[in-house]
């Protein structure tokens, strides 16, 4: 091969350069970015994200409850560990506290303000009325707020064990922030025996309400929110046994379709509220997550997945769904002197879907973690591991 011209040699020379200017300027792709490390989170919602604010506020979710990871019950309803616990458990941290729980409590990553029975709106009721927590989630954010403040004053006032069990001030803006509430929303309006219609027709004002709360975390420096839409109403236990419909209006998995369409409705209007927000909270990233698909995915092709009886609860006592609301899982009586459980947990939880009628066994749970942890479910569709680098990141799955 003939050896190169000096006019050839700086053609070559000036592409070699170009090319590398030229790659200097493309902006890095997301492969490149770096992941997310959160050093903390702060979660609120209901029972399908409390880990033990109603066991020690009220009562503690009794046995079988916690069997299968826990061995006892661990303020979870749930055989085991929930969706935030995976969550928590993907970056690293330790499961998180509840923040009413007093008794053997780290905060230093974090603190979970949710508690069973929680709606966005306050309800005009007491508990043990209706079953709802009075900690809606306007007193949840109170309480982060006041658990903000009150660490700061710790930790410049007082050294040793206490300052360590309280987040640095820096996590606070570097944290991130789940929220998984509104199905107890849609329940307490048929509770109160008002149609499907009518449950819409509050819709707006809760999601106005939810709004606000979101707003206001960001005045607390919150930055990046991951926010589940609420899950296929209709396909529980809870609901078929307790608001029976005709059989035109079960779908062939077994799920009430009208309730399925009313949290459809709720969804559609949290997802552009969502929408508004960012307009709203341009410094935010805010990904909204599609669970209810990712629920009635599992649920309606049960066994594809490796489970079983997609709509029938493990944990229970008797009924077409092995639910009955007066003898909820862990229920027992007296029987010759003696209490006995009579709502039993199956004998295998991690083949099945439903664990009490209301929530999600830890198989289910971690099923569900894994679909949506890579962004599959989520708009914009963005990993859990990207949502720190704000709405302008490039989606990656």
């Amino acid at each position: 091969m003939e050896a190169l011209t000096e006019k050839q040699r700086q053609m070559v020379s000036w592409v070699a350069i170009s090319t590398t200017l030229a790659l200097l300027l493309v902006p890095c792709p997301v492969s490149c970015e770096r992941q997310c490390n959160f050093p903390a989170i702060f979660n609120f919602g209901d029972s399908n994200s409390d880990t033990g604010a109603i066991s020690a506020a009220f009562e503690q979710a009794p046995p079988p409850n916690g069997i299968t990871f826990f061995h006892n019950p661990a303020g979870r309803f749930s055989d085991g560990r929930l969706v935030i616990d995976f969550i928590a458990k993907s970056f690293g941290l330790p499961y998180l506290s509840a923040y009413l729980d007093s008794v053997g409590s780290n905060f230093s990553t974090g603190a979970n303000f949710a508690t069973a029975g929680s709606t966005v709106r306050p309800q005009n009721t007491t508990r043990s009325q209706s079953g709802y927590s009075p900690i809606s989630l306007d007193v949840q954010f109170e309480q982060f707020s006041g658990f903000k403040s009150r660490s700061k004053l710790v930790r410049n006032a007082i050294c040793g064990v206490f300052k360590n069990l309280l987040p640095k001030e820096e996590y606070f803006s570097e944290a991130l922030y789940t929220f998984d509430i509104g199905q107890n929303d849609l329940t307490a309006g048929l509770k109160l025996n008002l149609t499907t219609e009518q449950v819409k027709a509050y819709i707006p004002d809760v999601l106005g309400q939810f709004s606000n709360v979101i707003k206001n975390v960001y005045g607390e420096g919150g930055r990046s929110f991951w926010i589940h839409n609420t899950g296929p109403l209709g396909c529980l236990p809870y609901t078929l046994d307790r608001y029976p419909v005709s059989a035109a209006q079960i779908d062939e998995f077994g799920c009430a379709k009208p309730f399925n369409e009313m949290a459809q409705y709720f969804n559609s209007k949290l997802k552009k509220t969502v929408e508004q927000l960012r307009i709203e909270l341009p410094k935010a990233a805010i990904v909204y997550v599609d669970v209810y698909t990712a629920k009635y995915t599992l649920i309606t092709h049960a066994q594809k997945y490796g489970f079983d009886k997609g709509v029938i609860a493990c944990c229970g006592h008797g009924g077409k769904y092995n639910f009955n609301n007066g003898a909820r899982c862990g229920a027992s009586k007296m029987v010759n002197g003696k209490k006995v459980v009579i709502a039993k947990s199956c004998k295998d939880p991690s083949v099945r879907i439903l664990w009490d009628g209301i929530h999600y066994t830890e198989a289910a749970n971690n099923w569900v973690f894994q679909q949506i942890a890579n962004g599959s479910f989520s708009d914009p569709p963005m990993s859990l591991t990207r949502v720190c680098h704000g709405n302008a990141s490039i989606p990656y799955h």
